[in-house]
């Protein structure tokens, strides 16, 4: 399937897909108290800082990829299962979502964000949390093929910041203590994917936007953002609009500012 389905074919699949809910914020706010205070009907909230990373520290970044086994054992908590398709949310327009989307399908689970995230959802949004039967979730290998390290930000790989263009720039960085980018990365916002009205432009202008920034078909990409979660925006659209599979640097700036490697500042 897409990496993206619309509302309408939410509507139409809910009872054939697991919803996802994926609300998290960088500014510290509760993604979980977001779900109580209204969701999509039958969706389960689904914690990024536990199930969708590891433990955080200075070596691997903030998010970095959790083992396989605890992230199988969390999808088998919430009750996904090795068969179910899945359907992410937030309310950024699936920046957040995406990282979940992400690892479900790299790992070769059907899987997809909802373009325009809870504002497209045309029913009233329920407050009762939900639980599903616990499914049984194999752990597998996170896939070589589609992750990249530090190491790998060079040569002929088109490195792409997911970050918006301040932090970027280095003009401000919240979260850690070197601001920039790395050297030879193009900025590629993943925010600016998405229209004024929050769902994703259509997919002729999201091709000319990574076009104009220097990504062609075929290209070893890298994609990465400040810990490895809204990189993984980029990396659907490029699947979307026919660029193909690139690699996430599930670090990113977050382990990346912190290696002593050279750093960048100023735009493009």
């Amino acid at each position: 399937m897409d990496p993206v389905v619309s509302a309408d074919w939410l509507h139409e699949h809910r009872n054939a897909v697991v919803i996802a809910d994926c609300r998290w914020y960088l500014d510290g706010r509760s993604g979980r108290a977001a779900y109580e205070s209204g969701h999509l009907p039958g969706s389960v909230f689904v914690e990024l800082d536990t199930a969708l990373a590891g433990p955080g520290d200075a070596a691997a970044g903030r998010h970095p990829l959790p083992p396989p086994e605890s992230f199988a054992a969390a999808m088998s908590e919430l009750g996904i299962g090795d068969e179910d398709t899945v359907v992410a949310y937030d309310d950024e327009g699936g920046v957040v979502a995406a990282r979940l989307v992400w690892m479900l399908r790299s790992l070769g689970t059907e899987a997809a964000f909802l373009d325009g995230g809870i504002a497209a959802w045309p029913e009233p949004l329920d407050r009762e949390p939900v639980r599903r039967e616990p499914a049984s979730f194999a752990p597998r290998p996170w896939p070589g093929h589609l992750l990249a390290s530090a190491d790998d930000l060079g040569g002929d790989a088109v490195i792409v910041d997911a970050r918006n263009r301040d932090r970027y720039r280095g003009d401000f960085e919240p979260m850690e203590q070197v601001a920039g980018h790395v050297p030879g990365a193009i900025n590629v916002p993943c925010r600016e994917n998405l229209g004024a009205d929050g769902r994703l432009l259509d997919r002729d202008e999201l091709r000319r936007r990574f076009t104009a920034a220097g990504v062609a078909p075929g290209d070893d990409v890298v994609s990465y953002c400040g810990s490895g979660v809204t990189a993984a925006h980029n990396l659907l659209i490029l699947e979307l609009t026919g660029f193909g599979r690139g690699r996430l640097y599930p670090g990113s700036w977050s382990q990346y500012s912190r290696l002593a490697r050279p750093v960048a500042t100023g735009p493009d």
